[in-house]
């Protein structure tokens, strides 16, 4: 079973709607079925043939050099406001979570109280050398992701994540069939049609933090050896002891090392995925990346980066408030959104660049290697 998103209004002010409705429940009651327009079904068709609205802008307003961006710069660069601000992004990160059935600070509590600080040391590289940017805080944690904190709480605020794309989704389980769903999709369709000739054996999921997207993939291709890598040895150490509780037949393979340099065998893996990532890095980060990308993968193999949209209407319209606490807890967002990843991705060598929106926050970008 295929999942698309289904598009059924024609009010071009479907995303306004959507954020307004918890003010009036009766409206909320009364056009669900009907705003929910992303809803699940089983279809044949994948995400290709998606209809999500996009804003009209390229980019968000609050982002690159405009004066709304450099304003909101300004903002975070005054020290005791921005400490104001962080704590204020975290808040609005536990809240939200929670007020959607969320238990944030539950599943934080039963990281932290269990075993896996064991996992620690057979996870950890100790030769690796932390980029500069990755030693800035990040996600309000001062550590950025060199923290059990930080680690212990992902998964929550990954659930988060994918409840704010599809805010009217019946259940966690349901918002996560549309946004895993589509994504997975993309991914298929693009393999299908342009490297249909071979199956995919090996995948690589950089940056897979502790390791949410990397289940979604093995599960999805059951008879694949998947491997995760990640910066922060105290995700790797999450995932894997996550992964020894599920005890899963086709176990995942983890590996602590820097996606801009992985050490691992050219021509080694049959698809690359970069999930929620680059939004988190510098423009040169995501450069090295690509290419690293394009060494490991064998000729006909695919990459998929899914993240951000910058064209995203829902993203376009954020209030003040909410652009505000996010930008103080990205420090390379306007980087992100300032790269053209598509022309950065044929610029590399990549052939066949598609991008599709996958959810209304996220687009899904997929290419080929060349044969």
């Amino acid at each position: 079973m295929a999942f698309s998103f289904k598009h059924n209004t024609t009010n071009p002010n479907f995303f306004s709607i959507t954020n307004n409705l918890n003010h009036d429940p009766l409206l909320k009651n009364a056009t669900r079925r009907r705003i929910l327009g992303f809803r699940v079904s089983a279809s044949s068709s994948s995400t290709g043939s998606a209809e999500v609205f996009e804003g009209q802008l390229e980019r968000p307003k609050w982002t690159g050099e405009t004066p709304l961006s450099r304003l909101v710069g300004a903002l975070i660069s005054i020290k005791p406001l921005f400490s104001v601000l962080k704590l204020g992004a975290r808040q609005v990160l536990i809240s939200t979570a929670e007020k959607t059935n969320i238990p944030w600070r539950e599943m934080t509590k039963e990281i932290l109280d269990s075993d896996v600080y064991k996992e620690l040391e057979s996870i950890q590289n100790p030769a690796i050398v932390y980029p500069d940017y990755y030693l800035n805080p990040f996600h309000a944690y001062d550590e950025g992701n060199l923290s059990w904190l930080a680690a212990a709480e992902v998964e929550a605020a990954t659930m988060s994540m994918v409840r704010r794309a599809i805010p009217y989704a019946s259940s966690l389980d349901e918002a996560n069939q549309i946004v895993r769903g589509n994504w997975l999709d993309a991914i298929e369709k693009h393999h299908q049609q342009y490297s249909a000739d071979f199956s995919i054996k090996d995948i690589l999921d950089i940056g897979c933090s502790v390791g949410v997207s990397t289940r979604y993939i093995a599960d999805r291709y059951p008879s694949a050896k998947v491997t995760g890598l990640d910066l922060s040895p105290y995700f790797l150490s999450v995932a894997q002891f996550k992964e020894k509780k599920c005890q899963k037949k086709n176990g995942i393979s983890w590996i602590h090392a820097n996606g801009e340099n992985t050490g691992l065998p050219s021509k080694s893996f049959d698809l690359v995925s970069i999930a929620y990532v680059f939004h988190e890095c510098p423009e040169r980060a995501i450069r090295n990346v690509v290419k690293e990308s394009f060494q490991l993968l064998r000729p006909g193999g695919t990459i998929a980066i899914t993240d951000n949209s910058p064209k995203s209407k829902i993203l376009q319209e954020l209030p003040p408030v909410l652009f505000t606490l996010m930008k103080s807890t990205e420090p390379f967002l306007d980087e992100y959104y300032l790269t053209d990843l598509e022309r950065v991705m044929k610029e590399t060598g990549f052939a066949n660049v598609q991008t599709v929106l996958t959810d209304p926050r996220h687009r899904t970008i997929t290419a080929t290697v060349p044969y």
